[in-house]
């Protein structure tokens, strides 16, 4: 039997085998962030193909901070009804889930929301600064609130079946904004020292906890590096690492980047060292040393392409999970081949639309994939050579529309 086959249990869960859906973003929920049959249908597709565990896409613990449209919103018991189906789905096969929650702060477009919101006031990079605007730095009443929205939504994905939620601490989003010295500037007790800065992730993490039965699985995703100049040290990583295994986390999901430094979308590929490529995963390097520091279950994702692959990392001993996201997309029934010592079909390169500044930012590698779920979804096989053009264009139609009818409600509301 091969590794990736074996199953693995945390608390009271059983997961039938190593091999874990990454989270991605599926953009299918209506424009109050409601999840619906679409998703059930997406993740049922998943589920058939014989997954241990899928993560799921951003759900956002605020509905005024949407990272984009279609986004799930989880505030209150307001959809409990279709969590619960959802929950029951991956039961049915024998499918862990994880709910990522996750708050974008300052990396939501212009439009999408009334304002951002982050650590620091700190702009986008030039490149980045049309797309995303300058946040306005949270008051701590405003910090004390988000980690009790985390607490309340972690709590009603218990109350609806799920087995656990994913704190998404890396790519740049709030959790991540708190860790890096280049978006927190604060000086008060949450900036400064490593200590204040992962003080957010840490008071998240309790209050989830606090909020939650013992059996409920508790996951963070955290970045290795945010691969930028002036970002997180892999000396504070490491301690960061080292403080929420000590707090008592299941599971950390190891990747790295940011919106601006999209290392997670295999942007810094080329440039890793012949040993890593031919290892095939982003990330091992850096797992194989945190393996050393912290006893907690860990997930890689980024890379893998091969059964071999897998069953190597998991055989060193670096993780305890594969994390496979992309392939998904366009191979539903992958996690069944995997098992069976097959390899991913389609290795999908790099999304080019072939304008030069869109193809600079991760957006392609999100909304093309999306653009496939919602096939999936929809009972139909998933086209790997969908045009990016075509995909971007319907992008930025469909946020505008959003944009147009944000501006619309607040006119109604005020």
């Amino acid at each position: 039997m091969s590794r990736i086959a074996e199953p693995l249990q945390i608390r009271n869960t059983t997961f039938k085998n190593r091999m874990i859906k990454g989270a991605m973003s599926e953009a299918l929920a209506n424009q109050v962030g409601q999840p619906n049959r679409l998703h059930l249908g997406l993740y049922e597709a998943w589920a058939k193909g014989g997954l241990g565990c899928a993560i799921t896409g951003n759900v956002m613990v605020d509905a005024r901070a949407k990272n984009e449209p279609g986004v799930v919103v989880l505030e209150s018991e307001r959809d409990l009804a279709e969590l619960r189906q959802w929950a029951k789905l991956g039961q049915q096969y024998g499918m862990v889930q994880l709910v990522q929650l996750s708050h974008p702060g300052r990396q939501c477009t212009k439009g999408i929301n009334r304002e951002t919101v982050a650590p620091s006031a700190v702009p986008f990079s030039p490149m980045l600064a049309t797309t995303f605007g300058t946040p306005r730095e949270l008051r701590e009443d405003e910090i004390l609130e988000i980690i009790q929205r985390f607490a309340r939504a972690a709590q009603i994905c218990e109350k609806a079946g799920f087995e656990g939620v994913q704190l998404h601490g890396a790519h740049g989003y709030l959790i991540s904004q708190f860790l890096s010295p280049l978006t927190n500037k604060r000086q008060d007790q949450w900036g400064g020292s490593i200590e204040n800065r992962m003080r957010f992730l840490m008071e998240i993490y309790q209050a989830v906890r606090a909020a939650t039965s013992d059996d409920f699985i508790i996951s963070v995703k955290l970045n290795s590096a945010d691969f930028q100049r002036g970002g997180i040290t892999e000396e504070d990583v490491i301690t960061v690492f080292k403080a929420i295994d000590a707090a008592g986390i299941d599971l950390i999901e190891i990747s790295g980047g940011t919106y601006e430094a999209p290392a997670m979308a295999g942007a810094k590929e080329d440039k890793r060292k012949a040993s890593t490529i031919a290892r095939e995963a982003y990330f091992l390097d850096f797992a194989e040393k945190i393996r050393q520091q912290v006893s907690c279950h860990l997930m890689v994702t980024g890379g893998f392409r091969t059964a071999q692959g897998m069953n190597a990392a998991l055989e060193s001993g670096a993780c305890d999970f594969i994390g496979i996201a992309r392939p998904f997309a366009v191979e539903t029934d992958l996690a069944d081949r995997v098992l069976v010592g097959q390899d991913v079909r389609y290795a999908v390169d790099k999304i080019k639309t072939g304008i030069p500044m869109v193809d600079k930012m991760a957006i392609m590698e999100i909304i093309w994939y999306a653009a496939q779920f919602k096939s999936i979804a929809h009972g139909k096989r998933p086209n790997p050579k969908l045009s990016p053009l075509k995909v971007f264009c319907s992008y930025v139609t469909g946020n505008l529309k959003a944009v147009i009818q944000g501006q619309i409600n607040s006119r109604k509301s005020a």
